[in-house]
């Protein structure tokens, strides 16, 4: 439990003063909780002498005494509650800048549920408990102590007698945790998986409705909800039996020091007054420990949590050793590259240059590392062998930040982020003003139909840009790309779901908005390519042909055929 303990503190970070006040304040709490005791006990000796009853003294404890409880409850609830908000905003806003130098095969072995399971659902209980755990279990025990060592001035036998029910109380917790920590993880493994679960089953809700498959209760999701309930059920399990353990030491030690201490005014050693405190004392003594294991039955939870949420820090980042450099210029090279996944080798000493302000198209069969390339440029991946480089650099030389600062990057699948258009559009550059957005996506096609939208540029888009066509999502990450003014633009497929009418505005757009930079594109189309500087044909990982359009068409081999076949597609007609 103490281990639990000392990890939330640690966890809280820099916001550790504020629960170390917190702490303090809460002992100081149980100070002013102990002097009812001295209130009661000062009115039972006063009645049980026979002297006159100065009430306003007595008053004036019992006024001091709420007054201090209230006003440390009322700090210590304001305390915790935003220690708790703030250490966890600083661990999601940590987390989220780590991701962006973990290597992308960690997404791979990492599904999107298991990540938004940790920022949500996993640092949402921490959250909402960790810091209120904290300062409620030490402080229901030091409050309890501190009535302890009250009824240890009364009498110090029965006051070492209620410290004992401390003991054998924090005795039953700490086996309860260690019950709870055998069930724990796998609690948590199983709530993990039911939010990827539901994430899954939603993004594939059209899947699942085409094939008639709302009411199949085979489905993963299905399984996920009932795993998640046994392992929840036999998380419970392992706790009652403690729990009861716990209520019966209470119970035990409050009859104890009852008996006691009737026990001890009948031998003549106990005075009356005295008597009537431990006697009035054993039904309440118990009750904020009682409050302390209880919220100690969430310790075990919650240390799983804030191990999950830090291992993110055990993943290898890329950016460690980097500096931030410029790039000496827009050019890109890769000599003697091989890189795998796991045991599947993707490229295979590949050896390529691109010269600064040029134009190279990569062109080839699906699978045959065409993205992969392009990734390593920005280095998505560190390579298994041989150097990538840009600006004549290697990448690994470069901050990420700084290296990402000389690329533009416009993806196969875009994805568009629940904000304004404008604000998608200057995601890459903030600091650009509204006339640059505009003049960004006049060039990308995109400013038609963003000025027929009922708010123009301020139209909020859905997740993922949901409210809008493939081939208008496309156009808005060109837009977005080209405003950035990196010197080095990337394109995958960019062009794969724009429309016909609109294909030779783009190509156009593309030509000139690139003007002066390095172009790399990955593309199928015969208008995309033949205009490039230079192809290269990729392969099963090899680069198999290279030269401009009419250099590989004279050739013949993979790239002629390639063209072949693509002009006998757009041949094609229905009889």
């Amino acid at each position: 439990m103490f281990g639990v303990l000392k990890k939330i503190f640690a966890f809280a970070g820099s916001h550790r003063p504020l629960l170390k006040k917190s702490m303090a304040v809460a002992f100081l709490g149980a100070v002013f909780a102990a002097l009812q005791f001295a209130a009661l006990m000062l009115t039972l000796d006063i009645l049980v002498s026979g002297a006159v009853l100065q009430i306003w003294p007595i008053i004036g404890i019992l006024v001091l005494s709420l007054a201090g409880r209230v006003f440390c409850s009322y700090y210590t609830t304001i305390a915790e509650t935003k220690t708790g908000f703030f250490m966890v905003a600083e661990k999601r806003v940590h987390i989220g800048d780590r991701l962006r130098y973990i290597p992308m095969g960690y997404f791979n072995q990492n599904s999107l549920g298991n990540i938004t399971a940790v920022v949500t659902t996993t640092l949402g209980d921490v959250e909402n408990s960790a810091a209120r755990c904290l300062v409620m279990v030490i402080g229901g025990f030091l409050n309890t102590f501190a009535l302890c060592l009250a009824l240890t001035v009364a009498d110090w036998r029965l006051g070492l007698l209620a410290i004992a029910g401390i003991l054998c109380y924090l005795l039953a917790t700490e086996l309860s945790q260690r019950a709870m920590s055998k069930t724990g993880p796998a609690r948590q493994h199983a709530q993990e998986g039911l939010v990827a679960a539901v994430l899954e089953y939603i993004q594939g809700m059209s899947v699942v409705k085409s094939y008639g498959l709302e009411k199949d209760n085979g489905q993963a999701i299905h399984q996920a909800v009932d795993e998640s309930c046994k392992k929840a059920l036999s998380l419970e399990y392992s706790v009652v039996p403690w729990s009861a353990v716990r209520q019966l030491t209470v119970r035990i030690f409050s009859v104890a020091i009852a008996v006691c201490a009737l026990a001890f005014y009948s031998s003549g050693t106990l005075p009356l007054a005295r008597c009537l405190l431990m006697l009035i004392a054993s039904f309440m003594l118990y009750a904020e420990l009682e409050n302390a294991g209880n919220m100690a039955d969430n310790l075990q939870m919650l240390g799983v949590s804030m191990d999950k949420a830090n291992s993110i820090d055990d993943t290898p980042v890329m950016d460690i050793d980097g500096d931030d450099l410029p790039a000496g210029d827009g050019s890109v090279s890769f000599d003697d590259v091989t890189f795998s996944y796991g045991e599947r080798t993707i490229l295979d000493h590949v050896s390529l240059t691109v010269p600064d302000g040029s134009t190279t198209a990569v062109v080839g069969p699906s699978g045959g590392g065409k993205t992969t390339l392009c990734h390593l440029i920005a280095r998505f991946w560190d390579t298994g062998g041989g150097a990538v480089r840009v600006g004549g650099r290697d990448v690994r030389d470069y901050k990420l930040d700084s290296l990402m600062r000389n690329i533009s990057m416009v993806f196969q699948n875009v994805y568009l982020f629940n904000d304004s258009i404008e604000n998608n559009i200057k995601f890459g550059r903030p600091d650009a003003t509204h006339e640059q957005v505009v003049a960004a996506a006049k060039a990308a096609c995109c400013h038609e139909f963003i000025s027929a939208l009922p708010e123009g540029y301020e139209t909020v888009l859905g997740e993922g840009g949901g409210t809008l066509s493939g081939g208008e999502k496309q156009r808005i990450s060109i837009a977005r790309a080209m405003l950035k003014g990196a010197p080095i633009v990337i394109l995958d497929e960019a062009t794969a779901s724009v429309d016909p009418e609109n294909e030779a505005e783009l190509q156009q757009a593309i030509k000139s908005l690139t003007r002066g930079k390095t172009l790399i594109m990955i593309a199928h189309r015969l208008k995309t390519v033949r205009n490039a500087d230079q192809i290269l044909v990729l392969d099963g990982g090899h680069i198999v042909q290279r030269g401009t359009h009419e250099e590989l068409m004279d050739q013949g081999g993979l790239y002629a055929d390639f063209i072949g076949v693509r002009k006998e597609a757009i041949g094609w007609r229905l009889a």
